[in-house]
């Protein structure tokens, strides 16, 4: 069975997109997608066999440096990540030389999102149409031509401390050249295309950072490409 051939994906994909479908109609701009709750140990307790697929509206971008409210969260949560444009459309079964070739750039990235929804074997479907949680992705200027992540090194940094650097950045969300087919063949199994000019957010480098009240920001850097920086709010 295909990853996407799961009962509870097959019910949430089609309620997602079509979500999706009626918010460009309203003329919301599509900006890309995101994978989710990828992690081995995460995909072990749901019953997935890959990361799960959402969209990205342009409304989630933010600038490095913004500043968000966590006023209305329930569990803010951040990700770092590894922002990946597109430069040519990737349809399903694409090779790993096809899928390298279709990236234009790369570079760091922070997903923020509320965790309000504990994600379980039997509610994946609601976690799709919901859009896996995300409210927003922070994205700076500093881009890497092409896809390779070779001599990337990631770098976390909260409170004025680094928390969390890793030179494999690929060790908890797998081959980033597959996480990008895996987006591509998803949605070619629900009527939908990676396109040139979408960016993908590739899954957390990291274990998902539950960010305590009080909180100023947080910064990912990706050397040696630059970093990203959020800052937070709480009224």
């Amino acid at each position: 069975m295909k990853a996407w051939d799961h009962p509870l994906i097959k019910k949430g994909m089609p309620l997602q997109l079509a979500k999706r479908r009626a918010r460009i109609a309203a003329g919301e701009k599509p900006f890309g997608w995101k994978v989710g709750l990828g992690a081995p140990a995460t995909m072990e307790k749901i019953g997935t066999a890959a990361p799960l697929v959402s969209y990205l509206m342009h409304g989630v971008y933010l600038p490095s440096g913004a500043t968000v409210s966590f006023r209305n969260y329930v569990k803010p949560v951040v990700e770092p990540e590894i922002a990946v444009r597109m430069g040519r459309d990737l349809g399903a079964g694409a090779t790993a030389a096809e899928t390298l070739a279709a990236i234009k750039e790369i570079g760091p990235a922070i997903e923020v999102v509320d965790s309000d929804l504990v994600t379980t074997a039997d509610n994946i479907d609601v976690a799709l149409e919901g859009g896996l949680f995300q409210r927003h992705v922070v994205l700076g200027d500093k881009t890497r031509a092409g896809g390779s992540v070779a001599g990337l090194t990631s770098r976390t940094t909260r409170n004025g401390q680094v928390v969390e650097t890793t030179t494999n950045p690929e060790a908890l969300t797998g081959k980033m050249l597959d996480v990008i087919a895996h987006v591509a063949n998803t949605l070619a199994a629900f009527g939908e295309k990676l396109s040139a000019g979408d960016t993908i957010i590739t899954g957390s480098i990291t274990l998902p950072q539950i960010i305590e009240a009080g909180e100023k920001g947080y910064t990912h850097a990706l050397d040696p490409i630059g970093e990203v920086t959020i800052n937070f709010v709480w009224q």
